[in-house]
């Protein structure tokens, strides 16, 4: 998430989730992100998907294969009933199903939990996709050009140390543990 305070541009990671058309975004009540956007600030959100390194023949040529997009707007606080289910998705958004294994936010967490809401009322996406764009000439140069495709992928999940022993996974992690066997089986 990015903003300017006192001329000073921030960008800030941060968890999100989508409902209809708006983010929630949640932090605690002392965050000077949150504060100052609580206030009226306009913001903006971006989120940056890397699928690859685009190799060409010249240096001036590499990029990258990417999806993205931007959304701005002005964010308002949430509260009352809303903002629990507000909480509740950004977990959800984190792990599907994990809200149903966990305890929700007392309210204690609630009074010290910040919730905004970005409408999505102006988005700009970018994607850029395929191999390397290079000069007509420099197509004949013997240099190896192409793209070295990139993602992401979960690992074995790393129990708590203070887990108690022999706990289960977690029912929401089993959907990740099959995809991770799988892949195992496959070799990939």
């Amino acid at each position: 998430m990015g903003f300017v305070v006192e001329e000073q541009p921030y960008v800030v990671p941060t968890i999100h989730a989508r409902h209809g058309d708006q983010l929630y975004i949640h932090g605690s009540v002392a965050s000077r992100m949150l504060k100052s956007l609580r206030g009226g600030l306009r913001a903006c959100v971006t989120v940056t998907l890397l699928d690859g390194l685009v190799l060409a023949r010249s240096a001036f040529h590499h990029s990258m294969n990417y999806r993205s997009v931007i959304i701005l707007g002005t964010a308002r606080e949430v509260s009352g009933a809303e903002k629990p289910e507000a909480l509740r998705r950004v977990v959800e958004r984190v792990l599907a199903g994990r809200s149903e294994e966990v305890r929700g936010p007392n309210a204690k967490e609630l009074r010290a939990s910040t919730v905004l809401a970005l409408p999505i009322e102006e988005a700009s996406a970018k994607i850029r996709t395929g191999p390397p764009l290079d000069a007509e000439a420099d197509y004949a140069l013997p240099y190896w050009a192409g793209v070295l495709p990139l993602r992401m992928m979960a690992a074995e999940p790393v129990p708590d140390p203070r887990l108690s022993a022999g706990r289960p996974l977690s029912a929401a992690l089993s959907g990740w543990r099959d995809l991770l066997a799988q892949r195992a089986r496959r070799g990939d």
